[in-house]
Parts: structure tokens; sequence; C-alpha cells
């Protein structure tokens, strides 16, 4: 059976149950492939069947890709010197306690917004920031102004053991147009990723999680002095956690 693109996209969205367990899994990743939207000035990622199995008995896709390519992960030395990569984190850092905070209503994210969950935000690992902005997602106004943090908001989340934090939007920043990256022009990124909060990028599918603490990981690829890599992110929602 030959399943469309369409039909993915509602598979990837339909929950999972785990049988037994009492829990739900939700994937929370967009699916790969050339037509994914990309960051601007950044490479698409490419696909070439190398093998089939007409041919040759097996099939084998060539993937030529960057690492920060749809729902991915940032890791400190994406942008600071000196620091770690994805591989030097142990496994544990990528999973964990989360909750989803709602902002798609908001032009920012703001210290006194956050500062209500701030019992909350003390019980867990990661943040996932719900804008709105998955719903753009393969359109030309993904680019567009979305909600993000404040630096002063930003600035209060490193006061927390967060792991990470992730948006179903491109950034944590909104978008940089010029040549060189740098602290005036991406500012929550050096602060978040100097306190060693990774940061996870085009989410999808935070409609679907609820307002209480979830399990949330967001495994990268094991590949030496990866300064990100996509990721497959998903919500395991469980009543025992709260």
């Amino acid at each position: 059976m030959i399943i469309s693109s369409k039909s993915k996209a509602s598979l990837s969205a339909a929950p999972l149950f785990l049988g037994g367990l009492g829990a739900r899994l939700i994937d929370l990743t967009h699916i790969l492939n050339e037509e994914i939207t990309v960051y601007p000035d950044t490479l698409a990622p490419k696909f070439k069947a190398l093998n089939t199995i007409d041919e040759h008995g097996f099939a084998e896709l060539k993937m030529t890709s960057v690492l920060h390519v749809g729902t991915h992960i940032d890791a400190p030395c994406h942008i600071l010197k000196n620091t770690k990569s994805l591989d030097q984190f142990p496994i544990h850092k990528f999973i964990g306690k989360a909750i989803a905070i709602p902002c798609q209503y908001k032009e920012e994210i703001n210290l006194k917004y956050l500062q209500s969950y701030r019992d909350i935000i003390k019980k867990t690992d990661f943040i996932l920031f719900y804008t709105g902005w998955q719903y753009k997602w393969n359109t030309t106004g993904y680019f567009e102004d979305c909600p993000t943090l404040t630096e002063e908001a930003a600035k209060w989340l490193t006061k927390f053991k967060l792991k990470g934090i992730g948006f179903d939007s491109f950034s944590v920043d909104k978008v940089v147009s010029a040549t060189k990256v740098t602290p005036e022009n991406l500012p929550n990124h050096y602060i978040l990723l100097e306190k060693e909060i990774l940061l996870i990028e085009n989410l999808t599918n935070l409609d679907k999680l609820p307002d209480t603490i979830f399990s949330f990981q967001c495994f990268p690829l094991n590949i030496e002095n990866a300064d990100g890599s996509p990721v497959r992110a998903i919500a395991t929602l469980n009543e025992t956690l709260n």
C-alpha cells in the first residue's frame, strides 16, 4: 500500500498507546523531505536513491543535509567557542519532564507571563512553547515574526535547572538577516546555550499536549562534534507524573 504525504502527516499526528502502560505517545516531529521549510539561506535536504530493490536487491537512500534542518536541536557549540557538542552530553540530557506553555496569542513571551508558571517550571526539565507557528510550516508565512522570549525572560529561565526549551517555530530569536551571528542579533541563543539549556526548533503537534506535566524526549543522532542534529521528538502522556 502506498501512503501519501498527507496520510503520512496524519499518521505522525495520531497518538499511539503503549499497551498495558497507560501511556499515550504524541509525535512532535515534522517529516523530513526535500520540500520542507528551511531557515533562510540554509540548504534544504536532498535525497537520492543509490540502490533499488529491482536493480540491486536492496534499497538505500543517500541523504545530503546540514544538521539544523526539520525538527532539530542546537548544541552550545553551534554559536559558542569551546563549548559542548551534542555527543558530549549524557543521554539523559535529552529526556525528562516537560510542560507546554501556550503563547499563540502573544506578540512576545515576557517575564511577567512566565512568572505565572514559576511553580510548575520548578518541577520540569523542558519547556515547550506553543506559538501556533506549526500551522505555518511549509508556507511563506513561517518566517514572519512569531512570539519569542524577551531577553529578560530568557535570563530568568537560566535560574532553573532546565535541560532545554522548544518551540513550534523556527527559533528562540527573530530571523537574522545579518551576515554574521552575534549576541546582539541572536541574544536568546547566547543567553540559553551559554547555560547549556538546549534549544529544540520546528516542533509540531504542540496543540495536542496537556496543561500538566508529561514526559518528553528529543534524542539527537550520535554524531561526533555535532553542533546540532535532527531529532525524533516525542511526548509521553502519563497521569502519574503529576
